[in-house]
């Protein structure tokens, strides 16, 4: 087992547009080197599926190293005939190496893993392309079967790569064949900032200083947690004051994560393309509060109102509960994350995630978008009919 500081530094790609189709497509620059291995935990299918893929794509792309989180490390160590890069056991230094060192991120698991992955950028502006192979219990968010491991992995270290070129044949010889570029659907993040009653960043939602906030693939989530009271919230968008919601909790929710929390609260569903917040109460008292979606660029803030009853109430990112607890006065403060696209054509921000299929196939977006919803979640599935 290696230290993951010892490999070399991070390789950006490029992400364009491309004509007739609504997702963008990868380039990398020169031959990515650093993959970060992500797993279910307590999966022992999942563990073996990732020991399969590493050993094939070791053999057949050798110049390819692997990163996996510490407290992973030493389990994959003893499973594979070559060394594994641990990233540092402390939080921070994990952090550095992650933002400087990771190429790209293969997850072995549902969408909980995808976002575990996610969460490990969650301070950095930029996130390394994530090829998720779905082996959890729903896997809406998970685009390829671990079947496609072959396909899918040479898709995404093939982008960009074009005819006569050297530095990708894993031979060492020249590109005999054309390669289309992987198809990638950037999904908006969130940012999140908890403001004391005084205005002071408050907590590990400080974030490092070249950043000052968090980001979040799904959702943030204020709740009222074991208090039996409800929540008294009061609700700001763009500034000014839209009400003030009495509820179990309140949900600020990006695309991806219409289909999540938001979606089992009432909350629509929003394609991942679609620039846009979701504002989605949790039991609410009041019958006619119902679920809004707002730009993007909206900021939204949630105050503890004086009214409240519970000492407190919990803030969770993607799944993870933060510190601290919100008292009256503090405020949780969610605005999108900046899309940007420069003139010519390269966009940057988001989570870049590898989708199945290249561009110019017949499909011209995310197709499988629409084949979770009608496959996964059964959208509008008729009554008396077999699954």
């Amino acid at each position: 087992m290696k230290d993951a500081e010892e490999l070399p530094r991070r390789i950006y790609p490029v992400y364009t547009e491309t004509e007739n189709n609504d997702l963008l497509s990868l380039r990398w620059p020169r031959p990515l080197r650093n993959v970060l291995l992500v797993k279910k935990d307590r999966s022992p299918t999942a563990t073996d599926s990732l020991i399969e893929f590493a050993k094939h794509v070791q053999s057949t792309y050798p110049a390819i190293s692997f990163i996996a989180e510490h407290r992973n490390a030493l389990e994959l160590h003893n499973r594979l005939p070559f060394p594994i890069y641990a990233l540092p056991a402390s939080s921070e230094a994990a952090s550095q190496c992650l933002r400087g060192k990771v190429d790209a991120t293969a997850t072995f698991g549902g969408d909980g893993t995808i976002l575990h992955a996610s969460s490990l950028f969650s301070n950095m502006s930029t996130v390394p392309p994530i090829l998720s192979f779905s082996m959890g219990t729903l896997g809406f968010l998970g685009e390829w079967k671990f079947e496609e491991y072959k396909r899918a992995f040479k898709e995404m270290y093939m982008s960009g790569a074009e005819i006569g070129m050297t530095d990708w044949s894993p031979t060492g010889g020249k590109v005999l064949e054309s390669n289309a570029c992987a198809r990638v659907l950037l999904r908006n993040r969130l940012k999140v900032r908890i403001y004391s009653a005084d205005g002071r960043i408050m907590g590990d939602l400080a974030a490092p200083p070249k950043t000052r906030h968090v980001h979040a693939m799904n959702e943030v989530i204020i709740h009222r947690g074991k208090d039996p009271h409800l929540a008294v919230v009061e609700v700001f968008v763009g500034g000014r004051f839209l009400t003030e919601a009495v509820a179990d909790g309140m949900i600020i929710s990006t695309p991806t994560g219409s289909t999540a929390y938001s979606l089992s609260s009432g909350g629509s569903i929003v394609h991942p393309l679609v620039s846009s917040l979701l504002i989605t109460p949790i039991c609410p008292r009041s019958l006619s509060f119902r679920p809004l979606v707002v730009p993007g660029n909206s900021p939204i803030t949630l105050r503890l109102s004086e009214k409240n009853r519970a000492s407190d109430l919990e803030v969770t990112v993607d799944g993870v509960r933060r510190t601290p607890s919100i008292r009256v006065g503090m405020e949780v403060r969610v605005w999108g994350e900046d899309m940007i696209k420069r003139g010519d054509g390269e966009w940057s921000g988001g989570v870049p995630c590898i989708m199945r299929g290249a561009v110019g196939a017949e499909a011209n977006g995310d197709d499988g978008w629409v084949v979770g919803l009608n496959g996964l979640l059964k959208f509008n599935y008729p009554f008396g009919e077999e699954g």
